[in-house]
């Protein structure tokens, strides 16, 4: 009997859209602490945080995905990860749930999903509660030359 292999998956909401992440690319769920802003950065570059001594560079997550903001609330939290060797954080609408995917249930990413660049997509989970869960890719989520400028944020 074939076994299906299940990723864990933490699940966030962005503008009422659930969003998964591999739990391996997450190093911690954080609360929403005061930003201390960077001036010349990215729009989608809030700041940078003091995370148990280490300099942590935040991303305003509903920014670099393109979508509305919004006021951020007690349910707003910072995913903090490793994204091309370097921490840094995401801001979120509300982290939710870890769940165990089934591979299986992954579709590949359509091109236009919510006006959110498919390259930043791993897939779509379907899940029969749930519905449609789009699963982000972190590491595709700064370019190159964006995981550079977020480096220089926390070297400067």
């Amino acid at each position: 009997m074939v076994q299906d292999i299940v990723t864990k998956t933490i699940i966030f909401k962005l503008d009422q859209q659930e969003f998964g992440a591999s739990i391996a690319q997450i190093r911690s769920i954080e609360r929403l602490e005061e930003i201390v802003p960077i001036p010349q950065t990215s729009e989608f570059i809030k700041g940078i945080i003091n995370l148990r001594g280490s300099v942590t560079p935040i991303i305003d997550l509903r920014t670099r995905l393109g979508l509305e903001q919004t006021e951020t609330d007690d349910q707003t939290r910072i995913l903090i990860a490793n994204v091309r060797d370097v921490q840094v954080g995401f801001i979120v609408d509300e982290a939710t749930d870890v769940l165990d995917i089934d591979t299986e249930r992954i579709d590949e990413a359509p091109e236009l999903v919510q006006h959110i660049d498919y390259r930043y997509l791993k897939g779509v989970a379907k899940i029969e509660d749930r519905g449609m869960i789009l699963l982000l890719d972190l590491d595709q989520v700064l370019t190159v030359q964006e995981a550079d400028e977020v480096q220089q944020v926390v070297e400067d």
